[in-house]
């Protein structure tokens, strides 16, 4: 008798830990998403505050250019409000604005060569493009996290914990291939 009552409490304590080990486990991963959008919320903060110096800096030179200047404050704003919201479906989308108004806006500053010799254009530019290549980094592992969080949550048996605990799925950082597609030089100069 004293066998079976051991082999019953050893069966509990088993499941005991390996229910806390895959709540922990879930925990993790949870916690591993909103590290990584915290990661992508800085970036998107410092490009945030870029991007008014080089559009301040582009108005000095680029008069006639107002429609692509404006575009690109009104993408930042749509970003900004976004990523304060924390809507992911809507940063995404007004990410593809905004990638799509700069390039618009590099792309237009080529035709003025003071600008592009301006010293704090081109460190601007250059602090905008390494925040741009970041971000692609960091929504890369973002969606990697969010991925493997929503996977396990799926999964049996971190399901039953997932569904007791009331641990929710992920949404990826997705950009509309719309806004991702190059920008057309052709078009801005016809």
């Amino acid at each position: 008798m004293e066998i079976v009552f051991f082999v019953i409490i050893g069966i509990i304590v088993i499941t005991v830990f390996y229910t806390v080990s895959l709540y922990n486990g879930l925990v993790s991963l949870k916690h591993g998403v909103s590290k990584a959008w915290a990661n992508i919320d800085v970036l998107l903060k410092q490009r945030h505050d870029e991007l008014p110096k080089l559009v301040e800096t582009c108005k000095q030179y680029m008069q006639y250019e107002q429609e692509t200047l404006e575009k690109v404050i009104l993408a930042r704003s749509g970003v900004s409000k976004a990523r304060k919201a924390g809507d992911i479906a809507a940063l995404g989308i007004a990410e593809g604005v905004l990638q799509k108004g700069m390039g618009s806006l590099f792309a237009v500053a080529e035709a003025y060569p003071d600008l592009k010799a301006d010293a704090s254009f081109q460190q601007l530019q250059q602090r905008i493009s390494n925040l741009e290549n970041s971000i692609a980094d960091r929504r890369e592992f973002y969606n990697e996290s969010v991925n493997n969080n929503n996977v396990r949550i799926e999964q049996f048996p971190d399901l039953l914990i997932a569904n007791i605990f009331n641990f929710k799925s992920a949404e990826l950082l997705e950009f509309e291939q719309s806004q991702t597609e190059d920008v057309s030089i052709k078009g801005l100069f016809d």
